[in-house]
């Protein structure tokens, strides 16, 4: 289990990250989401023990990362920008890291190559950036590590290997418990694969939540009036946006569902429908009832 409490890091007088808290249980696929600029990657790296933080702890399983070696033989990490020795070969980087990571599994390396079929004396720099990026999932899903740490994981993978590369992941989360952390943009991919999200908004933890609750706590409601829509429903309701599309109004609300559904219906709607909200969409008006520049979020 990854836990982090009241991390707080700063570069050059610049505070990055501020009292962040983060929980990873034990089997669980964890989505960190946030704009470009919200401290995703300094917090990764602190997971993985390449920074230090300057106030709070990090520990994975109870033990403080940093500096620790027996952690980080458990703990695997794909960054954006995957690295390999110079010149090295896949058989030549699998060397290395059965030397590093005491859980290496050689079969699982030969099958994953089958599976990817690539061959193992290429040399890595020589392959295209999807092709590096299946060497760097074979390479560390191998290790079989307890925690993965993924950022920006399947950028520069087609749909059909992204598609294999969750299968080994799902896999190993159901099979082995393994505790996965995600930091991506791609939202509509993390809907379909995390359990839970964190919203990181300005090297601050905005919102951190079971998914299916954070889902059920936010709606979309497409609503129409024949006076248009009464003053008393926008006073009694917590409303995150609200657009109008001819004699439809629509809200993006935030509150219990039969709870929010009553204060409309009270007051006779021609139509009233509750729509599906996405990941994207939650995330989109989160960040604009902070105050956020939506325009400004980029996918």
């Amino acid at each position: 289990m990854i836990e982090v409490r009241q991390l707080t890091k700063s570069f050059q007088n610049h505070e990055v990250l501020t009292n962040v808290d983060l929980t990873v249980n034990k089997g669980s696929i964890y989505g960190l989401i946030g704009a470009n600029g919200s401290g995703k990657t300094t917090l990764i790296k602190h997971l993985v023990g390449i920074y230090k933080q300057d106030a709070g702890e990090v520990t994975i399983s109870g033990t403080k990362v940093f500096e620790n070696n027996h952690i980080k033989e458990h703990v695997s990490y794909i960054p954006d920008e995957v690295y390999s020795f110079s010149m090295s070969s896949i058989k030549n980087m699998a060397s290395f890291y059965k030397k590093i990571y005491p859980n290496w599994n050689a079969q699982r390396y030969i099958s994953m190559l089958q599976a990817f079929e690539l061959d193992e004396n290429r040399r890595i720099n020589k392959l295209s950036k999807g092709m590096q990026k299946q060497v760097a999932f074979i390479l560390t899903l191998s290790t079989m590590p307890e925690v993965m740490i993924l950022d920006e994981p399947i950028d520069g993978l087609d749909p059909f290997m992204r598609k294999k590369v969750w299968k080994y992941i799902v896999e190993d989360v159901a099979e082995r418990e393994m505790s996965v952390l995600i930091s991506s943009h791609n939202l509509k991919e993390l809907e379909t694969i995390c359990d839970h999200v964190g919203i990181l908004h300005k090297g601050k933890m905005l919102i951190e939540r079971d998914l299916d609750d954070l889902k059920s706590d936010v709606h979309k409601i497409q609503v129409a009036y024949k006076a248009g829509v009464p003053e008393e429903v926008t006073k009694n309701v917590h409303i995150m946006h609200q657009e109008k599309h001819g004699t439809v109004d629509l809200f993006i609300v935030k509150g219990e569902k039969k709870e929010v559904l009553s204060k409309f219906n009270q007051y006779n709607p021609m139509i009233l429908d509750i729509l599906p909200l996405t990941l994207e969409e939650i995330f989109i008006y989160e960040l604009g009832g902070m105050g956020y520049e939506i325009q400004n979020v980029i996918f």
